[in-house]
């Protein structure tokens, strides 16, 4: 079975090469390959990896152009690996995910003091039991398109750790999260599902951000874009008067 590798190399790391690898394991998982590589064939090659069980979240990389956890994808001959987009490349497969992790400071994506007194149903508990599985593996903010042309968009890998507190029945400052997002927030997104299609707990990002939405228009808030788009029509201002 042969497979490629996207290898950055260099002192700046622009120098990239695709090179082809072959190894006889089969039914193998893609971490097992780059071990088998490493170890056997190439000592340069450099990854990240850690649980193995998909629980980490370290191992996340593309194949064919989609975002996978190397511990759970299983190779097939011909396929090309090649690191994480939209995050500052270290070498080779390793990226660095601080800018990722940053944004969940801005986006003021923590629980906040809690309610005395307030009691969980399993009613509450479900509302973001799903986005308590996020394993931090930064697919979605992968795939985002959005960073193509805006760097500073929250994302939805902060946006649906937003939505997991301010639906906390015990979250005591949901209002002030309501307003951190915003700004290259909930309206920036393009609704687009990427990231709901990468992601490996089957997290709904753009459920969440919808979510959201919802919940600043009923703090008031209201998408940007549709004023500049909808405020004047055919010669007229939104309320009927002339425009010029």
């Amino acid at each position: 079975m042969k497979i490629k590798i996207a290898r950055y190399m260099g002192k700046e790391v622009t120098q990239k090469e695709d090179i082809e690898y072959e190894v006889s394991l089969s039914d193998a998982t893609l971490l097992e390959v780059l071990n088998e590589i490493k170890t056997k064939q190439d000592a340069t090659l450099s990854y990240s990896s850690g649980c193995r069980s998909s629980i980490c979240g370290s191992c996340s990389m593309r194949v064919n152009g989609r975002e996978v956890l190397a511990c759970a994808y299983k190779v097939k001959d011909g396929d090309f690996v090649e690191p994480m987009k939209n995050s500052p490349l270290i070498r080779d497969l390793v990226v660095d995910m601080d800018r990722a992790y940053e944004f969940n400071a801005k986006a003021k994506a923590w629980q906040s003091s809690i309610k005395k007194g307030v009691r969980l149903s399993q009613e509450n508990q479900m509302l973001n039991e799903l986005q308590s599985d996020c394993i931090l593996c930064g697919s979605c903010y992968s795939v985002c398109p959005v960073y193509a042309v805006n760097d500073e968009f929250l994302g939805p890998f902060a946006l649906t750790r937003v939505w997991k507190y301010i639906s906390d029945k015990r979250e005591s400052e949901p209002q002030s999260k309501i307003d951190a997002i915003q700004t290259n927030g909930v309206w920036d997104c393009t609704l687009c599902n990427e990231c709901t299609l990468v992601c490996p707990q089957g997290i709904s990002s753009k459920t969440d951000i919808e979510k959201l939405r919802i919940r600043s228009v009923a703090s008031g808030y209201s998408d940007p874009s549709f004023a500049t788009s909808f405020g004047s029509f055919g010669g007229a201002s939104f309320d009927g008067s002339p425009s010029f």
